[in-house]
């Protein structure tokens, strides 16, 4: 009894040294927590009483590079694990990264000010409980390519896959930080963590978006915010194809081409990306170079639908040839690893290992420096497998929680609720403007469902007098349609051909000049 005494003694001693450590550590962040929002509170209290004074100084919006509260959340490179602390992470939250309507910038008198910014939406109308018979729309549908299968919304969510492109953005505070990066491996670790967060918000995300129409266009301006603009468009209709363009002020532009491929397999749908994502920091001239995994949704007939990731990620850096796989680890109901596990090695051009990374697709991704490695046994087929030792792990990217009620509004994320949002002086192609998504997320299903009908047998019409007229013209273009702000060219080096940006959308947005673009709606 006495020995046992003692040795809870030393238990509840050694757990005491640990609480009263992360008890010092919560009255820190609490102390600096205290004085962010006093020293918040005093400019609201200067920006109120300046703006009683001279109303008319504060209506303008303006742009500014270096200035958001969310730059303060990217001084730090990596955060450390704390040693017998809570296993938690201060990331910058979603609300104030969407919502925030006051940020304080630095004027040319180097003084802090506060200036107005818009207030984006943070909710949309439930989802209507609409029952559906399913396996009647999808008895004829096995083998076939969905984009060719007329579709009732009540299988989509209110967003286009333009749309859905473009929230891939979600996380772009990793491309600012790995602008910043000294060292390719590092850079290439925070890059690889972007590729991977952009499929965080698919875990409860069933539903599938609307295709595009021919022409349809999607832009994203958060200058303001976040330092880039985003401009999409729809190149092709069978296949699917769709073209992205996004510059940042922070350092970076990415581009890509994607094609859709999917089919349905009887029980799943599989969901193939064709093409390659491209990003150039501006600073270092790295460009890299990677695609996207198979996406397959389960339980089409019986059950509830979920989703998974599996397959492959080779992540390259065409300047310094350095390299990443990440390997999606598709679910099974025998292993037991942790669901929806993603791995990788870092390598340099030489192939080096410099760094292991590791987490979950839908959670966060932590990187770790391999300081060693060596042979070991075990290896599949006789050969031999490496051991690596590392250093603590340290986060690189932590997925956002969702917002309140997200259950009821198609899961989405605080950014997606901002996607389809109303927005003044966008081109009449713009995705915000498709009467039937804009139906449906309204909880008018019948009428979106005529609209939708509507707008693809005009969509049908317009395929077929292009044809008439290339068959006229011996064109080998049977299209025959020319994408307005993207245009065909081929990679000397690669032999890639894709669609690029021409460039002019922007001009052509201040100058609200949108004569060359096709009437769809």
């Amino acid at each position: 009894m006495i020995n046992a005494c003692r040795d809870f003694l030393d238990v509840a001693e050694s757990h005491s040294r640990r609480w009263q450590k992360a008890l010092h550590y919560e009255r820190e962040q609490r102390h600096h927590l205290e004085e962010t929002i006093e020293q918040l509170a005093k400019q609201h209290n200067s920006l109120e009483r300046a703006w009683r004074e001279n109303p008319t100084s504060y209506t303008g919006g303006g742009s500014h590079k270096n200035s958001s509260l969310h730059d303060e959340n990217e001084e730090a490179e990596f955060f450390d694990a704390m040693e017998d602390a809570p296993s938690f992470i201060t990331e910058a939250s979603p609300s104030l990264n969407v919502q925030q309507s006051l940020i304080p910038v630095l004027d040319n008198s180097g003084t802090n000010q506060m200036q107005l910014r818009r207030t984006r939406r943070s909710r949309i109308p439930d989802k209507p409980n609409y029952s559906l018979n399913l396996w009647s729309i999808m008895k004829n549908c096995i083998g076939k390519d969905l984009s060719r299968i007329p579709m009732p919304v009540n299988f989509n969510e209110p967003l286009s896959m333009l749309q859905r492109l473009t929230e891939d953005l979600e996380y772009s505070e990793l491309l600012d930080r790995a602008a910043r990066c000294d060292s390719s491996l590092e850079q290439m670790c925070l890059v690889a963590a972007f590729s991977v967060s952009s499929y965080s918000t698919t875990v409860h995300r069933t539903s599938k978006p609307f295709n595009p129409l021919l022409g349809e266009t999607y832009e994203l301006d958060r200058l303001e915010e976040y330092g880039y603009r985003s401009i999409s468009e729809q190149v092709s209709h069978h296949p699917p194809a769709a073209a992205h363009h996004v510059a940042s002020e922070r350092g970076w532009t990415l581009w890509q081409h994607i094609t859709i491929d999917s089919k349905f397999r009887g029980k799943y749908i599989s969901v193939v990306p064709l093409g390659n994502i491209h990003l150039q920091f501006h600073s270092s001239g790295n460009h890299y170079v990677w695609s996207k995994v198979t996406s397959t949704v389960h339980n089409i007939i019986v059950g509830k639908l979920w989703i998974d990731q599996s397959g492959d990620i080779d992540i390259v850096n065409t300047t310094t040839k350095d390299t990443c796989r990440l390997k999606f680890s598709p679910y099974s109901y025998f292993s037991r690893d942790v669901p929806r596990k993603v791995t990788g090695v870092v390598e340099d051009a030489q192939g080096t290992a410099h760094y292991i990374l590791s987490g979950t697709w839908d959670d966060k991704m932590e990187s770790a420096k391999i300081v060693e490695s060596s042979r070991g046994s075990g290896g599949s087929e006789g050969k031999q497998k490496t051991v690596y030792q590392t250093l603590q792990p340290k986060l690189l990217w932590k997925k956002y929680p969702l917002p309140d009620n997200a259950e009821n509004m198609h899961y989405f994320s605080a950014l997606a609720l901002t996607l389809n949002e109303p927005e003044d002086g966008v081109a009449p192609t713009d995705s915000r403007l498709r009467p039937d998504q804009r139906l449906m997320e309204a909880g008018l299903w019948d009428e979106a469902n005529i609209e939708k009908q509507r707008l693809e047998d005009h969509q049908r019409l317009e395929r077929k007098r292009r044809e008439a007229q290339a068959n006229q013209a011996l064109e080998e273009d049977i299209e025959g349609y020319q994408p307005v702000w993207f245009e065909k060219r081929t990679n000397e080096n690669t032999g890639e051909t894709s669609y690029m940006y021409r460039g002019g959308y922007w001009e052509a947005k201040e100058r609200q000049d949108w004569n060359h673009c096709p009437e769809i709606f």
